[in-house]
């Protein structure tokens, strides 16, 4: 099974709490949900987390030290 992206990831639990917020479903139906929306949102965290880590390495100079810089859009 493909590892699952960040988008996708954001989508399908855009798309639970959606339908949690909709009160449309059962009681197990909802935990099943929540459940699964719960995996969803660890999995974004950890991508997020993991993104950060490359970040901080790629902004690291000769010496190892890392350089904090604001952030510049550069459009």
């Amino acid at each position: 099974m493909a590892k699952q992206t960040f988008e996708s990831a954001m989508k399908r639990l855009e798309l639970i709490v959606h339908e949690l917020e909709s009160g449309d479903l059962t009681l197990d139906e909802a935990l099943k949900k929540f459940q699964e929306g719960v995996k969803l949102s660890k999995l974004c965290s950890n991508k997020l987390d993991e993104t950060g880590k490359k970040v901080s390495i790629l902004l690291k100079d000769d010496e190892g030290n890392v350089q904090a810089e604001p952030f510049r859009d550069e459009s």
